[in-house]
């Protein structure tokens, strides 16, 4: 006779598991997934959609454009913070209607006290739902600031170094010169250096016509 690994030997066991049979024990048993949803450090659940997810966290990089790593990472932790109140938003909805209409007549004394439990389990269960979203809610606003504040950084370092590549692009055109931004450790694009120059050029035309104003 073949022995059964441990894997085998559960998905037996499992096929002779009816799991809960009353009222009572299903609600059990919903609380204790509500309770895993929270708690999870699973991003996306088992029992959620994927490609959903993965819908979810482009439009998050569709909005911020994230620049290495670590804006990558944060606007991920953005994402999985959205996702994980959004799952609380809908096992609170979950909870709120689960259970609404019981039969008193099936009811054994047995039955009747284990349903008081499990009601009085939901509202733990909506008390914790509410401790988790503020959580996260907390979470979401400190890593958009932080997010922001980096990319505002990063942006500030690139106008820098834009100008400074502009100066010597002129001085270099100006004397008739080759040059090559890369050499110097530059490494922006030509349609951004482009805008750059187009963006000067608007600057030296709005001071122009300042002057011009002011001498008239």
């Amino acid at each position: 006779m073949p022995t059964l690994n441990r894997t085998e030997i559960n998905r037996e066991n499992a096929q002779h598991s009816t799991g809960p049979v009353t009222e009572a024990g299903k609600q059990k048993v919903s609380l204790n997934a509500l309770r895993h949803g929270l708690t999870s450090q699973l991003v996306v659940m088992p029992s959620e959609d994927l490609e959903a997810y993965k819908t979810h966290l482009q439009s998050f990089l569709d909005e911020y454009h994230p620049q290495g790593a670590t804006e990558a990472s944060l606007v991920q932790a953005l994402a999985d913070a959205s996702w994980r109140m959004n799952r609380v938003a809908a096992m609170e909805t979950n909870l709120l209607t689960f259970g609404a209409a019981l039969a008193p007549d099936a009811f054994t004394v047995r039955d009747a006290a284990a349903t008081v439990a499990a009601l009085e389990s939901r509202a733990k269960a909506m008390a914790n739902m509410s401790m988790h979203t503020q959580r996260l809610s907390r979470q979401f606003e400190k890593t958009v600031i932080q997010l922001r504040a980096l990319q505002q950084t990063r942006r500030d370092q690139e106008q820098k170094d834009l100008n400074h590549l502009l100066d010597v692009m002129e001085m270099c055109k100006s004397k008739g010169q080759p040059y090559d931004p890369s050499a110097d450790g530059f490494v922006f694009s030509e349609p951004q250096i482009a805008e750059a120059r187009r963006l000067r050029t608007r600057e030296h035309r709005v001071e122009e016509a300042r002057r011009h104003r002011a001498a008239a």
